[in-house]
This record gives C-alpha cells, structure tokens and sequence, in this order.
C-alpha cells in the first residue's frame, strides 16, 4: 500500500504553478476544474441537490479561492438556482484568474453583492422565486491562502449568517479550508480557539493538506472530498505521509528468534497490569518470543498472561544487566506500570544494552524535574511515545510553543512539534492523540508519518486506560524483527484499526485480541 503524502499551502501552491510553467493547464483552466469539482462533490455527498431549484449564498474572498467560489456560484445559477454571492474584496484587485470568473459570473446576470459589514438581514439571500428547497452555504472566502485570524467585522458575519441558518438547516461547504483554519496545521488563527460554525463538506484539490486531518481541522472541516483537477507531481522533500499497516508484521519461515526477542519490563506488586498488556500485545502482533521482567514479589500477577510469555524475575539494576546479556534480546519496552523510582534506576541499563528500546510512560514521567538527563542518556535506536502531558515534561519548550494561540499562518503544527522533537532528542519520537505524529532521524532531517484515526477513521473507543501500553508493546513486538520507524507507523495503524474492529465498548484487553483476526484480512 502506497503512503499519501499530506502538503502544506506552500506545497500545493508549487504543484499548480509547476503546472501552469509547463503549460499543462492555466490558471483559469484549473479554476474551472476546482469549481466544477466542488459542484459535482456537493451533487455526491447531497443527492437531493440534484433535483429542484435550491438557495445558495457563495462567500467570495479576495484572491483565488474567491474565484474558484465565482465559478461555483456560475454553475449552480446555470442550474437554475436562486445564487448570491457575497464578495469581499473588488474586482480590480483580484488576481487575474479569479477577475476572468467574477466577471464571467456577472455577466449572467450573477447576484454580486460586497460582503456585510454588520446590521444585515441574513435571511435575504435565501429569499427569491425559487421554491422552497436546501440552503447551501458555499465558503470560498480563504481556502489555502489564511495567514492571519479572521477580522472581528466578519467573524461577526459568519456568526450572525450560522445563526440564520443553523446546523441542520443548510448544507455547509468550504472550498478547500474553513474560513479561519490554518491548513498547515489544522489549527484556527487567533484567540478564540473556534469558528462560527462547522462544515458538513470540505472539497480540496489534487491532495489533502496537513489541515485537514491535524488539529482541530477534522471538527471544522467535516466530511472531506479530494477533487483531482489532473495535477500531477512526485511528493515533496518534507514530507507527511499517512501511515500504512506496512509488511513488518508479516512473518516467514523460521524459528522464533528469526522473529525476534522482546523483553517487557513492569513494577512492583499491584503495578503489573500495564505491562502484562504490553507483553501480551507484543506477542499477539508476532514477536518470536516475549519476556517479561517482573519484581520477585510482582511475578503471581503476571499469571493471568499467556503461557507463551515467559516471567523472569529482575530485583535490581544488576538483574536486568544480566538478563540483557542475551543478545538474543532485539527489543525493550520499558515504561507501562513501572513507578518512578524503578524507571530511574533501570533505564540506564537498558540504553547500555543499546537495543530497540520504547520508552513510555513511568520511563518518561520520571524525568520530569531533569528532562535533559533522561535527553542525554536516549540512542538513535530509542523510540519515545509520550501523550501531550508526558511530551510536555520531556520537552516543556517544544510545548509551550505548541500551546501559545496561533497569531499568524502557517501556525505551528503537531508535526512541526515532532520534527523539533527529534532533531532534540536525536531518536524517534510518537506523540499520541487521534492524529498521532511519528517522526525519526534521516538523512536529511527527521521524517514525519501520521496516523490520523479521525473522521471515518475515527477510533474514539482508544480513550480507555492500558490502550498506550497496548500500542508500546505493539510497537515493540514489531520492532523485535526490524527498525523502529517502520514499527511505529504499522503498530499506529493497527491499533487504531483494532478499536475500529472492536468498537464500543472496548477495553484495552480487547485489543490484543483483535489483531489476530485483523492481520489475516490483510493477507488476503
């Protein structure tokens, strides 16, 4: 399965103007084809459209989004609908393309009229001969172009125009972005931290942008529709691939150790559940074998785990040194359920035995008041897997500059969180949360993968505890048998799908018992 790379605004600007300087398509050709391509999307997702004469009210803005908004208004008016289009901007000053499309609308007959400055009536686009039918509710204001948060006059257009025509009662469409969503980021600009109201249709163009499945750009946005408008193009330096289940968990034949060894470390007594689902999941997801290193005192809880898993007990700093003189041993996961102060104290040894190590939870947290000493002891084959609280106290900096309002576009981004991230600690970072970010070393520069379980992806069931010791094993059962990078975007993958498979109602046990059944469709 081939990844799908996610651009950002400057990315796609690229694309098209590579086009352009070809002489593949022009500007206005490919206008045309984005307009056109909104129409048919909103035809598809909203087939009652299809039949009668309906109301559309096309938020025009003031560069090319605009006029891909003027081809839309077109298009429905030659349908026979009733179309106004509120423009904000003047048509001397828009760009070339977008001016030819103003005025091919306005030379129908086209209802143009400049955007409301406050004291409107905003049932009145909505009125006209048309029988009654849907209001649809077209933004083409921004799309790509936002750099700044919205001017407080028109967000109190959008406001009072969502009121006069609440969810429900008209069908919501954005050209490319949300007015106010940086699409870089899927974050909105500004203060506020909202937008007027949400679309039910978001229609993008040749690719999704990083936006869309970011952030908060899945709320806003809606269901999302790409359009090709026959752009075309290899993917950009950096990249943002979408993970795929990948081929690391496939097996062949061989003995166990061909399939590598992971060893699984938990705490004291009362603290072993969190491991014994890593342990558990590592060996569902096909890890050789699995071994889980317990306290003397902790070893009557791991009964409940499989057989398959082997127990051994590890007191101290020197039991755990004489354990990983197995060379055997591929794969570490050090973290679920292990308490702070045995964190502090075995860490070490495991990054002197320098294997594929994931460090989650208590291996993370127990930093947290001397995060460059857990920075300066970490590997290249070290893989930290941190939710928004643990990434905080590792990397406070990086957080706080994630946590700041966006003020101007293109605002900071999960993935540019994790890029920093790894270029700071020098392995492979995961930041957990329905976009999960993966990011590792390379060649030049860290590179980035997302795992976007947003949605028809959506796996909100995954908010239930054990689900991160779940993924850390899974993670390190793969990373037994091969690099960590490819480990981490297949076990993000599987996991989500998992929940997805399992559904309402699921519990972190339940996921390690999915995977069986999930791997064997992907073999077909």
């Amino acid at each position: 399965m081939k990844p799908e790379t996610l651009l950002t605004a400057a990315q796609m600007r690229a694309v098209e103007a590579a086009a352009i300087a070809s002489c593949h398509a022009t500007g206005a050709e490919l206008m045309e084809r984005a307009g056109r391509g909104v129409v048919g999307a909103m035809l598809v997702e909203f087939p009652e459209l299809g039949l009668g004469r309906h109301h559309a009210l096309v938020l025009c803005g003031p560069g090319n989004n605009g006029g891909d908004g003027f081809v839309v208004a077109r298009l429905l008016l030659e349908r026979g609908w009733n179309v106004t289009a509120w423009f904000l901007g003047t048509p001397a000053a828009l760009p070339p393309d977008a001016k030819l499309m103003h005025g091919q609308f306005a030379a129908m007959g086209g209802n143009i009229q400049p955007m409301p400055q406050g004291g409107f009536d905003p049932q009145a686009p909505f009125r006209g001969d048309a029988k009654p039918g849907w209001r649809v509710i077209v933004d083409a204001l921004f799309g790509t172009g936002l750099t700044r948060p919205l001017d407080a006059p028109l967000l109190e257009v959008l406001g009072e125009l969502g009121r006069a025509a609440p969810e429900g009662t008209a069908h919501r469409i954005a050209v490319d972005a949300p007015s106010g969503l940086c699409l870089d980021s899927g974050r909105v600009l500004g203060e506020g931290g909202g937008l007027p109201s949400r679309q039910d249709l978001t229609v993008t163009f040749h690719a999704m942008k990083r936006g869309h499945l970011l952030a908060e750009g899945p709320e806003w946005c809606g269901k999302l529709r790409v359009v090709d408008i026959g752009l075309s193009g290899g993917p950009p330096e950096d990249r943002l691939d979408l993970t795929t289940p990948g081929r690391c968990w496939a097996k062949k034949a061989g003995h166990k150790y061909d399939h590598g060894h992971c060893l699984v470390i938990g705490g004291g007594p009362g603290q072993a559940g969190a491991a014994r689902l890593a342990a558990k999941a590592a060996l569902r997801v096909g890890a050789g074998l699995v071994t889980l290193a317990l306290p003397s005192a902790a070893l009557p809880d791991a009964g409940r785990l499989p057989d398959a898993v082997i127990r051994r007990p590890v007191d101290t700093p020197a039991d755990l040194r004489a354990l990983l003189q197995d060379g055997r041993i591929t794969s570490i996961c050090l973290g679920p359920g292990l308490g702070h102060q045995r964190a502090r104290d075995l860490l070490p040894v495991v990054l002197a035995a320098d294997r594929n190590t994931v460090l989650d939870a208590d291996a993370l947290t127990s930093f947290a008041d001397d995060p460059e000493a857990l920075l300066a002891m970490l590997h290249a084959r070290c893989l930290l897997t941190p939710h928004g609280g643990e990434f905080a106290r590792v990397f406070p900096h990086i957080a706080a500059r994630l946590a700041a309002p966006p003020r101007s576009g293109p605002a900071y981004s999960r993935a540019d969180t994790v890029r920093d991230a790894v270029a700071r600690a020098g392995c492979a970072v995961l930041l957990k949360g329905p976009d999960t970010v993966i990011g590792w070393p390379g060649g030049h520069g860290p590179q980035l993968a997302l795992n976007a379980a947003v949605g028809p992806n959506a796996a909100p069931w995954l908010a239930t505890a054990g689900a991160g010791d779940v993924l850390a094993g899974m993670i390190a059962g793969l990373a037994a048998r091969g690099p960590l990078a490819p480990a981490a975007c297949s076990a993000a993958w599987l996991h989500a799908a998992a929940a997805r498979r399992f559904g309402p109602g699921l519990i972190a046990d339940d996921l390690p018992e999915q995977l069986p059944a999930l791997l064997r469709d992907l073999t077909l």
